[in-house]
């Protein structure tokens, strides 16, 4: 069974992202969807003490109408400014140092979309997840179509059986259509696993690199990927709207 993922670029993303990641066999960037404005593809949340800050990449023309591969940056200093609030966010973290290196990786890239992508593939690799994954962008494939439809025939494209999503896909997902085309949908069951976070009250909804500040390479031990099928999983949210 072939464990496709599809999502779209985004900036160093949370660690429940990356347990979806270790489960898929296949790998799809959507960097042709349009850029949604507070979306979390150009800003993530850092910790700070009892509070969190966004780190966000200005975009020229603030991204409006654009697909995500065709994004660009803004002129200014931002990713030293980036650099200097992710130091002081984990001023106290033993890995400190791994963190900043692969802020470093990502941000050595021009094309916005290629960090992005990055910023993703970096901490990928520093933690061991997906070396034998598919990855590919929908910019290189064929696959036209708009919402589930193009969702179901890009899944079946990669010769997907299991589509594996976020919990935001329950909105519009055709799950009847998945199953009779032979592919079954699955919903992330984040664990939300603590980890030493240092000063003020736990939040896991912050970036991966604070987890790898804090853990270092055992921060894939804070990882445990599962998923709920999409019945069950509609059933819990009627119930626990």
């Amino acid at each position: 069974m072939t464990a496709v993922v599809i999502t779209q670029p985004m900036l160093f993303p949370w660690p429940g992202f990356f347990e979806q990641l270790m489960l898929a066999d296949a790998y799809l960037y959507l960097d042709d969807a349009q850029f949604s404005k507070g979306s979390f593809t150009n800003r993530i949340q850092v910790k700070y003490g009892d509070d969190r800050r966004w780190m966000t990449i200005p975009l020229a023309g603030k991204g409006s109408f654009q697909p995500i591969a065709e994004l660009k940056a803004t002129d200014g200093d931002w990713k030293s400014a980036h650099r200097a609030l992710l130091a002081q966010s984990l001023a106290d973290a033993p890995h400190r140092d791994d963190a900043l290196g692969l802020l470093d990786a990502a941000y050595a890239h021009d094309d916005l979309c290629d960090l992005l992508i990055a910023s993703i593939e970096e901490p990928a690799r520093y933690l061991g997840i997906g070396s034998g994954r598919d990855i590919g962008r929908t910019t290189a494939c064929k696959v036209q179509g708009t919402s589930w439809q193009r969702v179901l025939d890009l899944v079946l494209d990669q010769r997907g059986t299991r589509y594996l999503t976020g919990h935001g896909a329950a909105r519009y997902l055709d799950h009847d259509a998945f199953e009779a085309a032979g592919v079954g949908v699955e919903y992330m069951a984040y664990s939300l696993t603590p980890w030493p976070q240092g000063k003020g009250a736990f939040t896991p909804y912050v970036t991966i690199l604070d987890l790898i500040a804090h853990t270092g390479r055992d921060a894939i031990t804070y990882l445990r990927p599962a998923t709920v099928a999409w019945r069950p999983f509609l059933e819990q949210r009627r119930e626990n709207p």
